[in-house]
Protein backbone atom coordinates (compact mmCIF):
# COMPACT_ATOMS: atom_id res chain seq x y z
CA UNK A 1 0.00 0.00 0.00
CA UNK A 2 1.40 3.32 -0.98
CA UNK A 3 2.24 5.60 1.93
CA UNK A 4 0.86 9.12 2.08
CA UNK A 5 3.28 11.96 1.44
CA UNK A 6 5.12 13.16 4.53
CA UNK A 7 3.52 16.66 4.64
CA UNK A 8 0.04 15.14 4.42
CA UNK A 9 0.83 12.65 7.21
CA UNK A 10 1.94 15.51 9.46
CA UNK A 11 -1.27 17.43 8.79
CA UNK A 12 -3.41 14.38 9.52
CA UNK A 13 -1.51 13.77 12.76
CA UNK A 14 -2.12 17.37 13.80
CA UNK A 15 -5.83 17.06 13.02
CA UNK A 16 -6.07 13.86 15.09
CA UNK A 17 -4.32 15.59 18.01
CA UNK A 18 -6.75 18.54 17.79
CA UNK A 19 -9.73 16.16 17.72
CA UNK A 20 -8.51 14.13 20.70
CA UNK A 21 -7.65 17.21 22.77
CA UNK A 22 -10.96 18.88 21.89
CA UNK A 23 -12.90 15.87 23.16
CA UNK A 24 -10.67 15.39 26.19
CA UNK A 25 -10.26 19.01 27.32
CA UNK A 26 -13.28 20.64 25.71
CA UNK A 27 -15.91 18.04 26.63
CA UNK A 28 -14.83 15.33 29.07
CA UNK A 29 -12.80 17.54 31.46
CA UNK A 30 -15.46 20.30 31.81
CA UNK A 31 -18.21 17.71 32.30
CA UNK A 32 -16.24 15.86 34.99
CA UNK A 33 -15.26 19.03 36.90
CA UNK A 34 -18.79 20.46 36.63
CA UNK A 35 -20.29 17.19 37.84
CA UNK A 36 -17.90 16.96 40.80
CA UNK A 37 -18.57 20.60 41.70
CA UNK A 38 -22.34 20.01 41.66
CA UNK A 39 -21.92 16.96 43.91
CA UNK A 40 -19.33 18.33 46.34
CA UNK A 41 -19.97 22.12 46.33
CA UNK A 42 -23.38 22.73 44.73
CA UNK A 43 -24.04 26.10 46.39
CA UNK A 44 -20.64 27.59 45.50
CA UNK A 45 -20.71 26.10 41.99
CA UNK A 46 -24.02 27.81 41.28
CA UNK A 47 -22.76 31.23 42.42
CA UNK A 48 -24.03 31.18 46.02
CA UNK A 49 -27.04 33.23 44.92
CA UNK A 50 -29.27 34.44 47.74
CA UNK A 51 -32.92 34.96 46.76
CA UNK A 52 -31.99 36.52 43.44
CA UNK A 53 -30.71 39.66 45.19
CA UNK A 54 -27.00 38.90 45.11
CA UNK A 55 -24.25 36.41 45.84
CA UNK A 56 -22.74 35.74 49.23
CA UNK A 57 -19.37 35.50 47.43
CA UNK A 58 -19.44 38.95 45.79
CA UNK A 59 -19.90 42.21 47.65
CA UNK A 60 -22.32 44.93 46.62
CA UNK A 61 -23.12 48.51 47.53
CA UNK A 62 -26.07 49.46 49.71
CA UNK A 63 -26.57 52.98 48.41
CA UNK A 64 -29.32 55.03 46.81
CA UNK A 65 -29.48 56.32 43.23
CA UNK A 66 -27.18 59.22 44.15
CA UNK A 67 -24.58 56.96 45.73
CA UNK A 68 -25.46 57.90 49.31
CA UNK A 69 -25.45 55.11 51.93
CA UNK A 70 -28.90 53.74 52.75
CA UNK A 71 -28.85 54.32 56.50
CA UNK A 72 -30.91 51.28 57.52
CA UNK A 73 -28.36 48.90 55.97
CA UNK A 74 -24.86 47.89 56.96
CA UNK A 75 -22.36 49.29 54.50
CA UNK A 76 -19.77 47.21 52.64
CA UNK A 77 -16.09 48.03 52.43
CA UNK A 78 -14.92 50.20 49.51
CA UNK A 79 -14.33 48.59 46.12
CA UNK A 80 -11.84 49.47 43.37
CA UNK A 81 -13.41 47.07 40.83
CA UNK A 82 -14.88 49.21 38.05
CA UNK A 83 -17.64 51.37 39.50
CA UNK A 84 -17.68 49.08 42.51
CA UNK A 85 -17.97 45.29 42.88
CA UNK A 86 -17.88 44.75 39.10
CA UNK A 87 -16.96 41.06 38.52
CA UNK A 88 -15.84 41.90 34.97
CA UNK A 89 -13.34 44.44 36.29
CA UNK A 90 -12.05 42.83 39.47
CA UNK A 91 -8.92 44.61 40.63
CA UNK A 92 -7.20 46.59 43.34
CA UNK A 93 -6.28 50.25 43.01
CA UNK A 94 -2.57 49.35 42.73
CA UNK A 95 -1.76 52.36 44.93
CA UNK A 96 0.79 51.89 47.70
CA UNK A 97 1.65 53.56 51.01
CA UNK A 98 3.93 56.08 49.31
CA UNK A 99 1.05 57.44 47.21
CA UNK A 100 0.35 60.52 49.33
CA UNK A 101 0.24 63.45 46.87
CA UNK A 102 -2.95 64.10 44.91
CA UNK A 103 -2.76 64.51 41.14
CA UNK A 104 -4.77 67.64 40.26
CA UNK A 105 -6.81 67.94 37.05
CA UNK A 106 -4.79 69.12 34.04
CA UNK A 107 -6.69 70.82 31.22
CA UNK A 108 -9.70 68.64 30.44
CA UNK A 109 -8.12 65.60 32.07
CA UNK A 110 -9.32 64.27 35.40
CA UNK A 111 -7.15 64.38 38.48
CA UNK A 112 -6.72 61.53 40.94
CA UNK A 113 -6.74 61.64 44.72
CA UNK A 114 -3.84 59.87 46.33
CA UNK A 115 -4.37 56.69 48.32
CA UNK A 116 -3.84 58.72 51.48
CA UNK A 117 -6.53 61.24 50.53
CA UNK A 118 -8.93 58.42 49.60
CA UNK A 119 -8.40 56.90 53.05
CA UNK A 120 -8.86 60.27 54.76
CA UNK A 121 -12.03 61.10 52.81
CA UNK A 122 -13.55 57.68 53.49
CA UNK A 123 -12.72 57.91 57.18
CA UNK A 124 -14.27 61.36 57.45
CA UNK A 125 -17.43 60.21 55.62
CA UNK A 126 -17.73 57.06 57.78
CA UNK A 127 -17.28 59.10 60.94
CA UNK A 128 -20.04 61.49 59.89
CA UNK A 129 -22.36 58.61 58.99
CA UNK A 130 -21.83 56.79 62.28
CA UNK A 131 -21.62 59.88 64.51
CA UNK A 132 -18.04 59.25 65.62
CA UNK A 133 -14.68 60.85 64.97
CA UNK A 134 -13.31 60.10 61.53
CA UNK A 135 -9.90 61.56 62.38
CA UNK A 136 -6.79 59.61 61.41
CA UNK A 137 -3.05 60.26 61.56
CA UNK A 138 -1.73 61.99 58.42
CA UNK A 139 -5.22 63.32 57.58
CA UNK A 140 -6.43 66.92 57.65
CA UNK A 141 -9.74 67.87 59.30
CA UNK A 142 -11.25 68.43 55.84
CA UNK A 143 -10.46 64.84 54.78
CA UNK A 144 -7.34 64.97 52.61
CA UNK A 145 -3.78 63.81 53.11
CA UNK A 146 -1.81 66.03 55.48
CA UNK A 147 1.22 66.41 53.22
CA UNK A 148 3.61 69.32 52.75
CA UNK A 149 5.93 70.11 49.89
CA UNK A 150 8.98 71.83 51.31
CA UNK A 151 11.21 74.18 49.29
CA UNK A 152 13.95 76.55 50.48
CA UNK A 153 12.03 79.32 52.22
CA UNK A 154 8.62 78.01 51.10
CA UNK A 155 6.16 75.34 52.29
CA UNK A 156 2.94 74.26 50.54
CA UNK A 157 0.06 72.08 51.77
CA UNK A 158 0.03 70.28 48.46
CA UNK A 159 -3.32 68.48 48.84
CA UNK A 160 -5.25 71.60 49.83
CA UNK A 161 -5.81 73.77 46.74
CA UNK A 162 -6.47 77.46 47.31
CA UNK A 163 -8.51 79.05 48.77
CA UNK A 164 -8.39 76.28 51.42
CA UNK A 165 -6.84 77.10 54.79
CA UNK A 166 -3.74 74.93 55.35
CA UNK A 167 -4.10 72.37 58.12
CA UNK A 168 -1.01 73.80 59.83
CA UNK A 169 -0.03 77.46 59.92
CA UNK A 170 3.75 77.06 59.85
CA UNK A 171 6.44 74.42 59.37
CA UNK A 172 9.88 74.96 60.90
CA UNK A 173 9.20 78.67 61.14
CA UNK A 174 7.98 79.05 57.54
CA UNK A 175 4.37 79.97 56.80
CA UNK A 176 2.44 77.20 55.04
CA UNK A 177 0.60 78.12 51.83
CA UNK A 178 -2.35 76.49 50.13
CA UNK A 179 -1.64 74.87 46.76
CA UNK A 180 -2.07 77.00 43.64
CA UNK A 181 -3.94 74.95 40.98
CA UNK A 182 -1.74 74.18 37.98
CA UNK A 183 1.57 74.81 39.75
CA UNK A 184 4.16 72.01 39.68
CA UNK A 185 5.28 71.02 43.18
CA UNK A 186 7.12 67.83 42.18
CA UNK A 187 10.61 69.23 42.92
CA UNK A 188 9.74 69.88 46.58
CA UNK A 189 10.53 67.51 49.43
CA UNK A 190 7.46 65.51 50.43
CA UNK A 191 6.72 65.64 54.17
CA UNK A 192 3.65 63.76 55.50
CA UNK A 193 2.55 65.18 58.86
CA UNK A 194 1.21 62.71 61.41
CA UNK A 195 -0.57 65.27 63.56
CA UNK A 196 -2.03 64.63 67.00
CA UNK A 197 -4.89 62.32 66.04
CA UNK A 198 -5.70 59.53 68.49
CA UNK A 199 -5.90 55.91 67.28
CA UNK A 200 -8.64 55.80 64.60
CA UNK A 201 -12.18 54.90 65.59
CA UNK A 202 -13.08 53.93 62.01
CA UNK A 203 -11.55 50.49 61.20
CA UNK A 204 -9.12 49.97 58.33
CA UNK A 205 -11.52 47.90 56.22
CA UNK A 206 -13.94 50.85 56.15
CA UNK A 207 -11.38 53.01 54.35
CA UNK A 208 -9.44 50.58 52.14
CA UNK A 209 -10.55 48.38 49.23
CA UNK A 210 -9.80 44.66 49.08
CA UNK A 211 -7.34 43.19 46.61
CA UNK A 212 -10.11 41.74 44.44
CA UNK A 213 -12.55 44.63 44.84
CA UNK A 214 -15.26 41.98 45.35
CA UNK A 215 -14.92 41.20 49.07
CA UNK A 216 -18.42 40.51 50.50
CA UNK A 217 -17.24 40.75 54.12
CA UNK A 218 -16.42 43.42 56.67
CA UNK A 219 -14.66 43.06 59.99
CA UNK A 220 -16.70 42.54 63.17
CA UNK A 221 -15.26 45.87 64.38
CA UNK A 222 -16.73 47.72 61.39
CA UNK A 223 -20.06 45.94 61.84
CA UNK A 224 -20.17 46.89 65.54
CA UNK A 225 -19.42 50.51 64.63
CA UNK A 226 -22.46 50.57 62.31
CA UNK A 227 -24.80 48.72 64.69
CA UNK A 228 -26.14 51.78 66.61
CA UNK A 229 -27.10 53.57 63.37
CA UNK A 230 -28.82 50.51 61.90
CA UNK A 231 -30.69 49.81 65.15
CA UNK A 232 -31.81 53.44 65.37
CA UNK A 233 -32.97 53.60 61.73
CA UNK A 234 -34.92 50.34 62.01
CA UNK A 235 -36.31 50.90 65.49
CA UNK A 236 -34.70 47.69 66.74
CA UNK A 237 -33.03 47.05 70.09
CA UNK A 238 -29.27 47.46 69.80
CA UNK A 239 -28.74 44.07 71.44
CA UNK A 240 -30.86 42.45 68.71
CA UNK A 241 -28.71 43.98 65.97
CA UNK A 242 -25.51 42.97 67.76
CA UNK A 243 -26.88 39.45 68.08
CA UNK A 244 -27.44 39.27 64.32
CA UNK A 245 -23.85 40.40 63.79
CA UNK A 246 -22.63 37.52 65.94
CA UNK A 247 -24.85 35.05 64.08
CA UNK A 248 -23.37 36.12 60.73
CA UNK A 249 -19.73 36.26 61.83
CA UNK A 250 -17.53 33.49 60.46
CA UNK A 251 -14.32 32.47 62.22
CA UNK A 252 -10.83 31.90 60.88
CA UNK A 253 -10.44 29.24 58.20
CA UNK A 254 -9.30 25.98 59.84
CA UNK A 255 -9.10 27.96 63.07
CA UNK A 256 -5.93 29.87 62.25
CA UNK A 257 -6.03 31.39 58.74
CA UNK A 258 -7.41 34.85 58.13
CA UNK A 259 -9.59 36.90 60.46
CA UNK A 260 -13.23 36.69 61.60
CA UNK A 261 -15.56 38.35 59.08
CA UNK A 262 -19.19 39.38 58.65
CA UNK A 263 -21.05 38.75 55.38
CA UNK A 264 -22.81 42.06 54.68
CA UNK A 265 -25.49 40.79 52.28
CA UNK A 266 -26.53 37.93 54.57
CA UNK A 267 -26.62 40.28 57.56
CA UNK A 268 -28.77 42.87 55.75
CA UNK A 269 -31.20 40.19 54.56
CA UNK A 270 -31.49 38.89 58.13
CA UNK A 271 -32.28 42.44 59.25
CA UNK A 272 -35.04 42.73 56.65
CA UNK A 273 -36.61 39.62 58.17
CA UNK A 274 -36.45 40.96 61.73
Amino acid sequence: MKRLPSPLRRHLAALRAVAVLTVLLGLIYPLVTTGLAQVLFPRQANGSVIRDVGSSLIGQSFTDADGRPVRKYFQSRPSAAGDGYDPTSTSASNLGPEDVVDIPPAGEGKGRPSLLTQVCARSKAAGELEGVSGARPYCTPDGVGAVLKVFPGRVVSVNQPCPATPFVAAYQGVRVECATPGEDYAPGRTVPVRGNAAPPVVPADAVTASGSGLDPHISPAYARLQAPRVARERGLPLDRVRGLIEEHTTGRILGFMGEPAVNVLELNLALDES
